[in-house]
């Protein structure tokens, strides 16, 4: 085909390689109907790259089902390079490539996988990922592609993709470059080129009207140059008119070249090899397929390619259904089950009419050896038409309730409510009905989050192995916590659990946490404390080997005012989904390891871990829920960053009233010294905590201090009772720093007052939790003031502001700087703190590598590249105005 036009479209392209070029990756999505010209354009811009590595893929509309399909065609010329990755992405790759131990990676680690394995390959040469027909693509490769295009910006790759312009292009945002047709000059060009001397203007006009610019349709019908061959005016689209043409050429062919040429549709690789056997099978001569290639159809080389994916099409539909299956059946016949199975099964599903167990089951291991490969999506559709083929109504409801299952851990959820209710059309068996109960529980819970999705999920769970059920009800219960405000009900569903639930003969951490939670929202706080601090205590000491539920033993450290605990378990959580590559527990472990950060007066630490959690977020493609960041910023007093994360974390609960909500707006209306809103906030919840529903046990400590501050510690009464319960039956320093403080603040007349600030001060010291630290030292200051000891008062509050300051609790330092005005002094100002000038990302690189991290481990950690990664690390030492990691560290 002449390549004709399409000057500016070329020169879109030729910026994206030549800022890959330069180091600056970026990709870009060539757009427009079937025939517009696409494979055209992406084929003379990859011919341009002189000196580059041209990596090319195609999306099959026959292959969208088989698992990292189109990632096997892009990467199987450069496998041979894994060995110089680490070895976690080298496993991940041989896994998805069948070459090594059967291992389960996550979608995520495939992708940093073959992002090493591009930025490896960039030492030799840059690198252009070509992906046609990106709309056919199977999910797993999409999801990679994905990934990988939103972290070569600093890299030496370049990613072309080409899509119809009704194909769905979930994740692939990427600047577009729409083709329209071409121009009437440039459409006579090209017209002229194709069409025979001597053809009537006429029918070159109406093969012009007809086209509509479509160079496919130009080429097609002035090949044709028949009028009678022309497309009918009352054809709906060129791309119909086409795919018309294409049947017809394809049935002028003799009988068993087009048996060849739809075996040859049936089977998406373009095996030459895999073809002639199924062709012997056929009782066909493979040679007969020369006709096809003879009439521009097909072309023959290592693969049979189609010239157009429009001819495989007409090629496949021509064929009749019967002929079809016949088809499927031999190609799966052909297939080395050992070589091949997948593939097999598929052909095997295609060539069956009527229900096949055997079929079933051949799929249904194809779904096992996919889910390995962490090509989830794939593993589900294997299962969903394994259920179709499956002959008894169990093993039908079995694989689609195991299908759900897969499609829930995408995070596909109205999917795999659909799943359910096909199974629930089945005779189930009763463990099967148990099954599918507990899955519409579980989807209605993360779809709805409501009080009635909750008891739902509480009714399933004495159907369920004691196990399960004892974390079904932790599941439930953890979730009306936090999202259920309603007067009595977080009891009343606890009421209810007790009343299901058999005490374990061997209680797991999972069980001791199981009945804290219930004693914690039922029992008064001298009652509940035993069996909380039996649970914190499991979670520090127990050789734990999963992560899930320890951030919820980390906030009932917190509840117990126990900073040891609170942040051992947070760490340790971390630690475990890190090293088992958890992806869907380590945002929400880094998001409560954040917040005993904040509670340890260590902001930075608390900004990079949030940092991270996002990274993970946003290369899983889940939602970040910013609880943890609406807490920083109310400890920040940032009151404009804090009003625009309540919004949106509102918008994303889709509830105004948050527990984590609750607990900010006091502590930064604190800090901005706004105590009759703090203490409005602190009443309300106290009322709510009341009538049952759960509310955070520190809130109470700001409670007081609102309370105190505000002139009205009367309201303060039941705070102050509560801190005193804790802190005789869990007689933490912290806790006991908090009943002292508290007693202070309220009783500011009495004698005791000076010796419980002084007292409260030497404990909040030995917890670690320097934030309150500091704070007890504002307040005592304030106190002094009020006294009318100006010399001590100015000695607390400089050393609060100190503190406070450094810490980046921006609202309580001005507080103290206000307090310490008041005394007739200035606070002392060390200057700005350099790393204020960074990026948050910046700031998360900077720690971890003034830690001692290389490039590749942060890069590992940020699911970014090294170079990326060594970029960023360009941009901070210029900010910073150093030039080494030791200088670094020293800052």
């Amino acid at each position: 085909m002449q390549f004709v036009a399409r000057q500016a479209e070329l020169q879109a392209i030729g910026e994206v390689t030549r800022g890959a070029a330069d180091g600056r990756g970026g990709a870009i999505v060539v757009a427009g109907e079937a025939g517009i010209g696409k494979s055209a354009l992406i084929d003379t811009a990859a011919g341009q790259l002189d000196g580059w590595l041209v990596l090319r893929a195609d999306g099959s509309e026959f292959e969208r089902d088989l698992p990292y399909a189109a990632l096997h065609q892009l990467c199987a010329p450069v496998i041979e390079h894994r060995t110089e990755l680490p070895a976690v992405q080298q496993r991940a790759l041989e896994s998805v490539f069948g070459l090594g131990d059967a291992t389960t990676p996550s979608p995520l680690m495939v992708g940093v996988a073959v992002l090493g394995l591009l930025c490896e390959l960039t030492r030799r040469h840059p690198v252009c990922c070509v992906i046609d027909d990106v709309q056919w693509i199977d999910a797993g490769t999409r999801q990679v592609l994905t990934f990988v295009a939103r972290r070569i910006a600093s890299e030496q790759i370049a990613m072309i993709l080409t899509t119809r312009d009704d194909g769905p292009l979930t994740g692939l945002d990427f600047p577009r470059l729409q083709l329209s047709g071409l121009g009437e000059g440039d459409a006579l060009t090209l017209l002229q080129s194709s069409t025979r001397a001597g053809v009537d203007s006429e029918v070159l006009d109406r093969i012009l009207a007809e086209a509509r610019g479509n160079p496919l349709a130009l080429l097609e019908f002035g090949h044709a140059g028949d009028p009678m061959a022309l497309p009918s005016p009352q054809r709906g689209s060129v791309v119909e008119a086409l795919q018309d043409q294409f049947t017809r050429r394809v049935l002028r062919l003799p009988p068993a070249t087009q048996s060849l040429v739809a075996l040859a549709a049936a089977e998406p690789v373009g095996d030459v090899g895999l073809l002639r056997r199924a062709a012997k099978l056929l009782d066909l001569n493979p040679a007969a397929i020369a006709d096809a290639e003879d009439d521009g159809l097909v072309v023959l080389g290592p693969r049979l390619r189609f010239r157009h994916p429009l001819v495989r099409s007409a090629a496949y539909q021509a064929a009749t259904p019967a002929t079809r299956r016949s088809l499927h059946g031999a190609l799966a016949e052909a297939t080395d089950r050992a070589i091949d199975p997948d593939r097999r099964a598929w052909h095997r599903a295609h060539a069956v009419i009527d229900t096949d167990e055997d079929v079933a089951t051949e799929l249904t291991e194809s779904a096992e050896r996919t889910e390995q490969r962490g090509d989830l999506a794939a593993a589900s559709a294997f299962l969903e038409r394994a259920a179709h083929l499956a002959p008894n109504p169990a093993g039908q409801a079995g694989r689609l309730l195991a299908a759900a299952r897969l499609r829930m851990r995408l995070g596909a959820f109205p999917e795999a409510r659909e799943l359910v209710t096909q199974a629930e059309r089945r005779q189930l068996e009763p463990e099967q009905r148990a099954e599918a109960r507990l899955l519409r529980a579980l989807i209605d819970l993360h779809l709805e989050r409501s009080p009635e999705a909750t008891a739902a999920l509480v009714s399933v769970a004495p159907d369920l192995p004691p196990d399960e059920a004892r974390e079904t009800y932790i599941e439930a219960f953890s979730s009306a916590m936090f999202l259920d405000r309603l007067p009595g009900r977080l009891r009343q569903l606890g009421t209810r659990i007790r009343g299901q639930v058999p005490p374990p003969d061997n209680p797991r951490p999972a069980d001791l946490l199981l009945d804290a939670l219930l004693d914690q929202a039922m029992l008064p706080i001298e009652k509940a404390v035993p069996s909380m601090r039996v649970a914190v205590d499991a979670f520090r000491t127990s050789e734990l080997t999963s992560p899930w539920w320890m951030e919820l033993a980390c906030l009932m450290a917190i509840d117990l005012y126990d900073a040891e605990a609170m942040d051992e378990i947070s760490t340790r959580q971390v630690e475990l989904a890190r090293r088992q590559s958890a992806f869907a527990v380590l945002p929400q472990a880094l998001k409560f390891h954040a917040l005993g950060r904040v509670m340890l007066g260590r902001f930075d630490e608390a900004a990079a871990a949030l940092e991270e959690a996002r990274a993970v977020d946003e290369a899983a493609g889940t939602v970040d829920l910013a609880f943890a960041e609406l807490i920083l910023a109310a400890w920040r007093g940032e009151t404009d960053s804090f009003q625009e994360l309540l919004a949106g974390l509102r918008e994303r609960v889709g509830r105004d009233e948050i527990v984590a909500e609750v607990y900010a707006t006091a502590v930064l209306r604190n800090g901005l010294g706004d105590y009759p809103a703090a203490l409005k906030t602190g009443l309300l919840a106290q009322q709510q905590q009341q009538r049952g529903s759960y509310v955070v046990w520190i809130l109470d400590a700001e409670l007081v201090e609102a309370a105190a501050r505000a002139g009205r510690p009367e309201d303060a009464a039941l705070a102050l009772d509560r801190i005193g319960a804790l802190a005789r039956t869990n007689p933490t320093p912290w806790a006991v720093a908090a009943h002292l403080l508290a007693q202070a603040l309220l009783d500011p007349a009495s004698a005791s007052t000076d010796s419980r600030f002084r007292e409260a001060i030497d404990l909040f010291a030995q917890t670690g939790v320097r934030a309150h630290y500091a704070r007890a030292r504002l307040l005592y200051g304030e106190w002094l003031r009020r006294e009318s000891r100006r010399s001590e008062a100015r000695v607390e509050l400089q050393a609060a502001h100190e503190v406070l300051a450094a810490m980046g609790a921006g609202g309580f330092a001005e507080r103290a700087a206000r307090e310490l005005a008041a005394t007739g002094q200035r606070p002392r100002r060390d200057g700005t703190n350099p790393l204020d000038q960074l990026t948050s990302q910046e700031r998360l690189i900077a720690t971890k590598v003034a830690a001692g991290a290389t490039s590749k481990e942060v890069a590992a950690t940020l699911f970014l590249s090294p170079r990326t990664i060594d970029a960023h690390l360009r941009n901070i030492y210029r900010k910073l105005e150093i030039t080494s990691r030791r200088q670094l560290r020293d800052l």
